[in-house]
């Protein structure tokens, strides 16, 4: 049999990041095309101005890949995009859920659906423009890091990424900061460079994902109803706008009076109550996990380990147990409660061990 041809498929978002690492590739004279998954028809109701997933992304890719020279295609992938991102999301936040729709598109999509297009194109690796690192050990076998620059590591929205595939995956940005991404298009005239970035999810405009739970789910949803809010004590502080308005952890927009701030507590779906409560209430030591994805052999057996409960967090010592159901993370000190659907991440230093979704906490 003859060596296989080494093509590298990019994932392009229309934007400077994924701009930048086809440019990288392809300044390495590797063999490369771009391809922009669309996920979000510009006439949607819920899709935000500036979209990564739309038209208009895929053309400013495009213009990248001229400018480049590497071809480019479009992938439709609307239909995947709603069933296994968008329905998942409101069926979360319609069970009291707070879901993590970043971590499955990349799950779900790009190593995914995207990558078998991307085989079936002759592509033999994946390339994105994340800032994580792929490396080898010394045992041979490839490993997921944080990225470089501690500002911009995505590291936590990629712990999903089959195993089998991180042999595949490209990160050219990996050992960047943003600086110089930004420095590295303007050099490049990249039509991408000056671009600005949005914060928003995708397909939830304005960051309210409210609109998008309404718009889809429509009025007749038990948890978008009004219900009693309950306070310490037991104490009736009120009515809440539904349970799907709200998040584990939330402060912002609680607007009952108390003598000190107060943070949801607890979403009771059966009865349909907002509980609320001082920050002492929210710590939990214990973890639970579901949909796991790990990327060494048995994690449960490493010591030195931190999970890292939410994008922005710091990362708190921890040990794994195997249970029944799924995997039990104990926390050495106790953190504020993660709202069930987030993603916990379990680093050893700054190499991803794997992840799952929070089921509960205690």
């Amino acid at each position: 049999m003859g060596q296989e041809t080494d093509l590298v498929a990019v994932a392009m978002s229309g934007g400077v990041d994924s701009s930048v690492a086809a440019h990288l590739l392809s300044r390495q004279e590797i063999s490369c095309l771009g391809m922009t998954m669309r996920l979000w028809s510009q006439d949607e109701e819920c899709a935000g101005e500036r979209s990564c997933c739309g038209v208009d992304a895929a053309q400013d890719a495009k213009r990248v890949c001229a400018r480049i020279g590497i071809p480019h295609y479009t992938v439709d992938l609307r239909h995947e995009f709603l069933r296994s991102v968008v329905d998942p999301f409101v069926a979360d936040y319609l069970a009291g859920r707070t879901p993590n729709p970043c971590v499955r598109c990349n799950t779900v999509l790009k190593w995914g659906e995207l990558w078998e297009r991307a085989r079936a194109a002759g592509a033999t690796r994946l390339a994105t423009g994340h800032y994580a690192r792929i490396l080898r050990g010394e045992d041979g076998n490839w490993q997921l890091w944080r990225g470089l620059d501690p500002a911009k590591d995505q590291s936590y929205f990629l712990w999903g990424i089959p195993r089998a595939l991180l042999s595949r995956t490209l990160f050219p940005l990996g050992d960047l900061v943003k600086s110089d991404t930004r420095a590295l298009a303007r050099e490049a005239n990249l039509p991408t460079a000056e671009k600005t970035e949005s914060q928003d999810i995708c397909f939830v405009p304005g960051g309210d994902y409210r609109t998008l739970v309404h718009a889809r789910a429509g009025l007749d949803e038990p948890l978008l109803r009004p219900g009693p809010i309950v306070g310490p004590g037991g104490k009736d502080l009120g009515t809440h706008e539904g349970l799907a308005h709200y998040t584990i952890g939330q402060r912002r927009g609680i607007k009952v009076a108390w003598s000190e701030p107060l943070y949801v507590t607890g979403l009771d779906v059966a009865s349909n109550t907002l509980h609320l409560g001082v920050a002492a209430e929210l710590l939990v030591s214990r973890l639970d996990l579901v949909d796991e994805n790990w990327l060494v052999d048995r994690p449960e057996e490493l010591s030195g380990l931190a999970v890292q409960v939410r994008y922005r967090g710091s990362a708190a010592s921890c040990r794994l147990v195997r249970k029944e159901f799924g995997m039990a993370v104990l926390l050495e000190t106790p953190v504020s409660r993660p709202a069930s659907g987030q993603s916990m991440v379990v680093y050893l230093g700054d190499r991803v061990i794997g992840g799952g979704v929070l089921m509960r906490s205690e």
